[in-house]
């Protein structure tokens, strides 16, 4: 007979839960953490004849027969997406644990990336913790800072301190961008000692190339993809896992484990073997209207939804699939292809660590939790892009400048493949956000905060079809965990006073699909769409930007969230925010506006908005290495970009002091990747020059006289016409003279890329350039002496 759950993880703040426990005898509360050190209880004499040798037994601070825990989550997906709920991507592992657990359509997430890992790991708000932008466009306010406090410590800090081994793999995105060099600091690294992993293995930014990925192995960065030819990030990480998983069974078989599995899978570039995407030919045919409808009817069949629910309708400002020029459909179709086969295979392969700990004999007692989604679908691919970063960098493009540059490529098979950042049509999002409104990066709507969830724990929880129906949020999976184990949240964490969990157990509805909620309360917000969720009610405001829509509108400079009209849904009647009710119902509203004021004063969500500073009004604060010199030798290489010289976003001048030969060629310097980026290199006698504009503009710049052998000092000076995203004049000198110029159209205003690199010498992960990209890195074979950047403005 199974033992009543706890659910009164607030009892546990004043002591000893007073609940009846899920696992074993009680444990005692611990308010500091980490523990003492456990005394000898050998006493020692002058001689060892005069000693007494008698070792304390080992105590253990967790229940007996602890389980382990695995967290998986999955990037960029639309609640609608999977076929275990109706949806039209194959999701075996999904349906599998469904199966054999039980399954919450009401969990939320935070609408973005960093924002929803950062609650998931600490059971706080994401501005409590810092996170109320994303790591990359963190400003200097509080609830913003892109640093989870020492005062907020990490579920996998407290687990291991109890006495948990344990690992994350994947995308982490919970690390200042300007902090990810290979000599930290590394306080806020996934392995450092501030967050808590024993282990790390993936990439500390908010994207990356799945073929030719920047990895980190705890504190050191590696090139996992050099040299070999079926590389995928999503399966290198899961092999790593699986042997992660296997040693700590085989070295501390008593220890339970804590790991947190999160692909790049499936945020943008969509990067995905052709087998995969061929899976799905001709599946979406028909558009994304058609796909919404379907799904809505699959979701209706199998109860996923309530049989009352309504489909709400597409937005104005964003295009039907009846608009869709028809020569421009097989580009759109095989973008939403290729999504849907890399989407199937991260489901997959993070079936293979069920299969490892089936083959290990543990699967009974692991408590898994399988968050779908930290946001909604991304439709920041906006009408559809061979370089994802291009439309987001607010640079105007026609789609047929994509499709002639995929055809330039290879065609339609270039889609996934290294030669190209693809992502989707905003369409495709927004069908995978069926029933509701909007999409990532919205927190207003379900649409963008609501993932399905499934908790599998064999040995514990009774297999129930049934959906679940409670309003919980990614902040209350921490509270879960500590209430399966009956640990207190401390009050100190290494002599730092904690802040109180945000979060709310989720046990009480374990074993009981009906239970009423106890979660009351929840505010939602980014980037000034907001939302606050109160006993069935949640107003709502858009915000002021539309994320399908390209580049930032200057209004935006004039906006102010006091002048923002508020929707009203009642939940109770209305499942996917289908019927505004404010206008009938104005006391309600102003309640909600309330309750949500006193929630952003609470939890440092002021000014709100806050996370616009560093998109609209001050770009030149976001996270950024801020010396106005650089100075490098041949061996720097692997520089993450936003820690870089920006190279292609402002006026600079590059001085190298080398050494040619007749024979002299390779990359002499590169920033970013074949998306987009930078490079100068040298072959034939020659200096070629290239300025990629996101793969739909490249820019080559050469010298047509044959260079100098010996000590040469070449110089490539930048200079800006005007402000963010004018031409470059580009100007090339060697030795003093000037040996060729030209101009790049229109300069990107942001990083080239989130996750790749500026090398000295070399150009490593994805190369810059077409011209060598079979023979990357394509290293000098030459010598460096110096390399010298300085900004001109």
């Amino acid at each position: 007979m199974k033992k009543p759950l706890n659910t009164h993880l607030g009892a546990l703040w004043l002591g000893v839960s007073t609940s009846l426990l899920l696992l074993g005898s009680p444990v005692l509360a611990q308010e500091s953490l980490p523990f003492p050190s456990t005394p000898s209880g050998s006493k020692a004499g002058p001689t060892i004849a005069e000693s007494t040798y008698s070792p304390l037994p080992a105590q253990s601070h967790l229940p007996a027969n602890a389980p382990n825990i695995l967290v998986i989550m999955l990037d960029d997906v639309g609640p609608a997406l999977p076929s275990t709920f109706g949806g039209v991507i194959n999701t075996s592992t999904l349906s599998r644990l469904a199966d054999d657990g039980i399954s919450y359509n009401r969990f939320h997430n935070a609408s973005v990336c960093s924002p929803t890992r950062a609650a998931l790991l600490t059971g706080r708000n994401p501005h409590r913790v810092g996170f109320g932008q994303i790591a990359e466009l963190a400003n200097d306010w509080d609830g913003y800072s892109g640093r989870i406090p020492r005062t907020s410590a990490t579920v996998a800090k407290v687990l291991g301190d109890y006495g948990y081994a344990t690992a994350a793999f994947g995308k982490w995105h919970n690390t200042p961008a300007n902090e990810t060099t290979a000599v930290g600091p590394y306080t806020n690294w996934p392995a450092g000692q501030g967050i808590g992993f024993d282990y790390f293995y993936g990439f500390l930014a908010g994207e990356s190339s799945q073929w030719e990925p920047a990895v980190v192995e705890n504190t050191v960065r590696v090139n996992p993809s050099e040299g070999k030819k079926e590389y995928h990030f999503t399966e290198d990480m899961t092999d790593k896992a699986v042997s992660w998983m296997k040693q700590e069974r085989a070295l501390t078989p008593d220890r339970p484990f804590f790991m947190y599995w999160t692909p790049g899978a499936s945020h943008g570039p969509h990067h995905i073997f052709k087998q995969w995407a061929d899976k799905y030919k001709g599946k979406f045919d028909g558009g994304w209207d058609a796909m919404r409808r379907d799904i809505f009817a699959r979701q209706k069949k199998l109860g996923w939804i309530p049989a009352s629910t309504q489909l709400t309708p597409r937005p104005s400002t964003l295009a039907a699939w009846n608009d869709i020029p028809e020569d421009e459909k097989p580009f759109q179709r095989r973008l939403m292809e290729v999504f849907a086969g890399y989407t199937e295979h991260a489901d997959a392969q993070a079936g293979r660590l069920i299969d490892a700990l089936d083959e290990l004999g543990i699967r009974d007692n692991t408590l898994i939790f399988y968050v779908w989604g930290d946001n909604g679908s991304s439709a920041e691919g906006q009408n559809g892009t061979v370089s994802e970063l291009l439309a987001q960098g607010g640079i105007a493009s026609e789609v047929k400048d994509h499709i002639r540059t995929m055809n330039e490529l290879g065609g339609l098979d270039v889609l996934g493949s290294p030669k190209a950042d693809n992502m989707y049509h905003a369409g495709w999002a927004w069908a995978g956000a069926t029933p509701y409104k909007s999409t990532k990066l919205i927190a207003a709507h379900f649409g963008g905060t609501r993932t399905p969830l499934v908790v599998s724990w064999p040995s514990r929880i009774k297999p129930d079809k049934t959906p679940h129906p409670q309003f919980h949020d990614v902040n209350d999976i921490v509270p879960t965990i500590y209430d399966v184990l009956n640990i207190q949240p401390p009050k100190l964490v290494d002599g730092i006073t904690q802040d109180p969990l945000d979060g709310t157990s989720m046990t009480y509805s374990f074993d009981t699909p009906a239970a009423p909620d106890q979660k009351k309360e929840q505010y939602f917000e980014f980037m000034g769409s907001r939302a606050m969720y109160k006993d069935g009610w949640i107003a709502s405001v858009f915000g002021p930007r539309i994320p399908w829509q390209t580049g930032i509108d200057p209004s935006i400079a004039k906006w102010s969230p006091d002048k923002d009209v508020w929707e009203l849904y009642d939940l109770k009647n209305d499942f996917s925010q289908a019927n505004d009710v404010a206008a009938a119902h104005p006391e309600k509203v102003e309640e909600l506006k309330q309750a949500f004021a006193v929630a952003a004063q609470d939890n440092k969500v002021y000014p709100v908005g806050g996370g616009l500073w560093s998109v609209v009004f001050h770009p030149e604060d976001a996270p950024s290495n801020p010396a106005k010199e650089f100075h490098y030798t041949q061996d720097v290489v692997g520089v993450p970009e936003f820690t870089a010289p920006r190279l292609g976003a402002r006026s600079n001048l590059v001085t190298i002091d080398a050494e040619l030969q007749p024979d002299s060629k390779g990359v002499l310097y590169a920033l970013g990747a074949f998306s987009g980026g930078v490079s100068l290199w040298v072959e034939n006698g020659k200096l070629s020059y290239e300025y990629n504009l996101f793969e739909i503009e490249r820019t080559r710049i050469e010298t047509s006289t044959p260079l100098p052998t010996g000590k040469v000092k070449i110089e490539v000076e930048t200079r800006a016409t005007g402000g963010a995203r004018s031409a470059f004049d580009i100007v090339i000198r060697v030795d003093g003279k000037e040996v060729t110029k030209g101009r790049v159209p229109r300069s990107a205003a942001l990083p080239f890329t989130a996750n790749d690199a500026f090398d000295v010498g070399q150009d490593s992960y994805s190369p810059v350039s077409l011209a060598y990209f079979e023979r990357k890195p394509f290293a000098f074979n030459g010598k460096i002496n110096r390399l010298k950047v300085v900004y001109l403005n």
